[in-house]
């Protein structure tokens, strides 16, 4: 009898041990899915900063080129431009 109920006993873990794999697994794959996320919006959160740094980096780029224009154009308005100088062709 002690034989047959060790057998039991072991059907019984051999029973137990998917149903606890597959949990454990799901815990380790849900764990796994939340940090990805974390990660994923921590990068997202980051590229978007960059971007709105180059996005203000461009305005302040645009600026100074609209500045330069200016002074060039006060400085240049005393010369025609080679555009002006030439007759346009209405042909």
């Amino acid at each position: 009898m002690a034989g047959s109920n060790t057998g039991s006993v072991k059907a019984d873990q051999d029973s137990e041990y998917p149903t606890q794999n597959t949990a454990d697994m799901t815990v380790f794959v849900q764990n796994l899915l939340v940090q990805m996320q974390s990660r994923f919006q921590a990068m997202s959160e980051g590229i978007l900063l960059k971007i709105d740094e180059m996005g203000s980096k461009i305005d302040e780029l645009e600026q100074s080129i609209n500045d330069l224009k200016a002074e060039i154009g006060v400085e240049d308005a005393a010369k025609p431009k080679p555009e002006e100088a030439k007759p346009r062709d209405t042909a």
